[in-house]
């Protein structure tokens, strides 16, 4: 008798953790998301570029809806317009005669739903990668493989940029930002590491040269990405406005920026 009376206990007291709990997830209206990223490849006439813009989502939806029927363009101090007409209703905006120019200042403007918004940002030029370093026993496992792209620095001049690292294998990019505060005119690298790689495997390096706005913009995100440890003293993760500003209506700020960069790529096959 004891017996059964301990197992229908047992199971009372395990049917009874199978009510569901419903969590009450703040929601707001969605916000524009501009991903406004004008990169000027070296070797390149960088008339071919494009805009993406998108609406916030809910944390737990499948998708990102895209932002059809918006009107773009990139107006520099020449007063020359470039236009960008979506493709389809992708929510990409392409332009096909995009002039750029070393230390031009562009000013975007975007008009969607009546509203509109404003950007300005400098073209920074950037130091071509030289070459690239392999050490197959980095990292503190000491089996994985570390990458140094190594360039030079100009001289008597401030720099910023921002290093990308992209294999072929199903792993996530690798951002990272620099300055040269300590090493201005001097050779320096930028880094990666990666377990998984092995011999054969394909990594685009690419060098942006990027303004002090968007490195202190992309250091912040960049503190808030797991991948950059963080600890109990940290600042707390915080949504990061970019340069990009809602003119008719403050309130109603964007998400993302506005960016133009000339870029170096570096194609690195793993020995």
């Amino acid at each position: 008798m004891k017996k059964i009376i301990y197992i229908s206990l047992l199971i009372m007291l395990t049917t009874s953790c199978e009510d569901v709990i419903k969590v009450d997830v703040p929601t707001e209206a969605p916000r524009l998301v501009i991903d406004a990223s004008i990169n000027w490849f070296k070797g390149t006439s960088g008339a071919n570029q494009e805009i993406k813009l998108t609406l916030t989502a809910p944390y737990f939806d499948n998708s990102v809806p895209p932002v059809n029927g918006a009107q773009i363009q990139i107006t520099d101090s020449s007063n020359n317009v470039f236009a960008f007409t979506e493709d389809a209703a992708t929510g990409i905006y392409k332009n096909n005669t995009f002039i750029p120019a070393i230390n031009e200042t562009y000013n975007l403007t975007i008009i969607y739903q009546g509203e509109t918004y404003l950007a300005s940002e400098t073209l920074k030029s950037v130091a071509s990668i030289e070459y690239v370093d392999q050490n197959n026993t980095g990292g503190f496992s000491g089996n994985e493989t570390e990458l140094k792209a190594y360039y030079t620095d100009p001289a008597n001049e401030t720099n910023y940029y921002l290093f990308q690292f992209t294999s072929d294998i199903p792993v996530i990019p690798s951002l990272e930002v620099y300055k040269d505060e300590f090493i201005n005119g001097n050779q320096i690298f930028g880094f990666y590491t990666e377990e998984d790689l092995k011999t054969g495997d394909i990594v685009t390096i690419r060098n942006y040269g990027i303004s002090e706005a968007f490195y202190n913009y992309m250091f912040i995100l960049l503190q808030q990405n797991n991948q950059e440890g963080g600890g109990p003293f940290e600042t707390q993760p915080a949504t990061v406005r970019g340069n990009c500003t809602n003119q008719t209506n403050p309130k109603n700020y964007p998400l993302g920026y506005f960016r133009v960069s000339q870029v170096d790529e570096f194609i690195y096959t793993v020995q």
